[in-house]
């Protein structure tokens, strides 16, 4: 046998789908986009420019500022305890900051004291000036003693707070701090929304809603559809015939109604729509098992197992359901980027994720008033997010689809 006819006999079904999943330059697109976007998840608040719980962190004056815009902030230091967390806890739940962030337009020192002029917007107002003590800028102050300014000698002294001991600092090394770490050039890639907050890190935040419903809505989908169809299918009769009538009902009911209906029964909140969505989408799961099954349950190694005295329960989990996961697959992908639209639907409406959670619906429900106004990306740019993630799967679903048909004759006619 040449090495051009045993590559084709040397490997599983999984390898030779996965060759032609390669040649399908659509799928392979859509595939780069969900690896991308679920590392982003994953990495979550690790990587978002603003890394507070749910990238809430709200500056009013930065309200509804165009992507690209560049502010300088000085943070102060806040006088209570650190809130500094290890990477993984950072990573899945955020971190609050241990800084409170003033914007302004300019600044000068004057003795022991910063002077900023606050950023207003558009203006510079002279009589928005503000004053900080230099000390307090860099450290938690323990204000139950008072802070000693001593500008004749040049030196401040103070107490950092849950500590007894005293602090000496030189003005001039507390001036030099603040100009090297406490004063930073904050850029806004995509704007800010109207509380001020970043949209880029809310938008990256977003994709763990849309990736948790996905998630959660297959996995349940596929549970009950693959239980329920294998029953059907494999025992028939009156099994068969009660599970067809509870699918026809469930199917007979908008999706989106029904998933409204048991939101509100299982109340608001961000898992009870994961569950409601996953148990709306469980039907078209189990009608594609129950007909596969009732295609396959005469095979010979079917009744093989029945000659050799396996139980139903073996015979199905064990020998039959494998050979009928291909479908179930591909449906899945399919129930991902539908499970997506619906969360962002529910959202929409303000039944899904509730805020100050970052879901992708409810910034375009919040946002959507700025369409015609001044500021349309601010409901463009997570539209076009679900567009392109739910674009994501259905191509890689095509692509799954067509990998797995086993009839597909590669370029030199062989057959695998």
């Amino acid at each position: 046998m040449s090495k051009k006819d045993d590559k084709y006999d040397s490997h599983s079904l999984s390898y030779y789908t996965w060759l032609r999943l390669k040649k399908n330059k659509l799928a392979m697109f859509g595939l780069m986009v969900i690896g991308l976007s679920m590392l982003t998840a994953l990495l979550g608040f690790s990587i978002t420019p603003d890394s507070t719980p749910n990238a809430n962190d709200q500056l009013l004056e930065l309200s509804k500022k165009p992507p690209g815009f560049k502010i300088q902030m000085l943070e102060i230091k806040k006088n209570e305890a650190t809130h500094k967390v290890n990477f993984f806890y950072k990573m899945m739940f955020g971190e609050v900051s241990d800084y409170r962030s003033i914007p302004f337009s300019s600044y000068r020192f004057d003795g022991t004291d910063i002077v900023c002029v606050e950023y207003t917007g558009n203006n510079k107002r002279v009589d928005s000036e503000i004053k900080f003590n230099i000390a307090d800028v860099l450290y938690a102050i323990n204000y139950d003693t008072p802070i000693k300014n001593n500008v004749k000698e040049g030196y401040i002294e103070f107490y950092e707070l849950g500590s007894n001991k005293k602090i000496r600092k030189s003005i001039t090394e507390l001036r030099n701090e603040i100009i090297a770490d406490n004063i930073i050039t904050k850029k806004f890639i995509l704007g800010t929304d109207p509380a001020g907050r970043d949209l880029l890190s809310r938008l990256m935040i977003g994709i763990r809603v849309s990736f948790s419903v996905g998630f959660v809505a297959v996995f349940i989908s596929v549970f009950i559809g693959v239980l329920m169809g294998a029953l059907a299918g494999y025992y028939r009769g009156w099994v068969d015939d009660v599970i067809i009538w509870f699918i026809n009902v469930v199917w007979s009911v908008p999706t989106l109604l029904l998933v409204i209906a048991i939101t509100l029964a299982l109340g608001k909140g961000f898992w009870q729509v994961f569950i409601a969505v996953g148990l709306t989408m469980w039907v078209e799961v189990a009608r594609v098992i129950r007909g596969q099954i009732m295609s396959i349950r005469e095979k010979e190694f079917v009744e093989a197992g029945r000659a050799l005295g396996f139980s139903n329960f073996r015979i199905i989990f064990r020998h039959v359901l494998p050979n009928v996961m291909g479908p179930v697959i591909v449906i899945s992908a399919a129930n991902f980027a539908s499970a997506i639209l619906i969360e962002a639907g529910l959202s929409f409406l303000g039944i899904g994720a509730q805020p100050p959670t970052a879901s992708w619906g409810a910034m375009i429900n919040a946002h959507r008033g700025y369409i015609i106004g001044d500021a349309p990306y601010l409901a463009f740019v997570p539209g076009i997010a679900i567009m392109i993630m739910v674009l994501a799967f259905v191509l890689l679903g095509n692509g799954l689809r067509d990998s797995m048909d086993t009839k597909v004759v590669d370029e030199d006619q062989t057959m695998y």
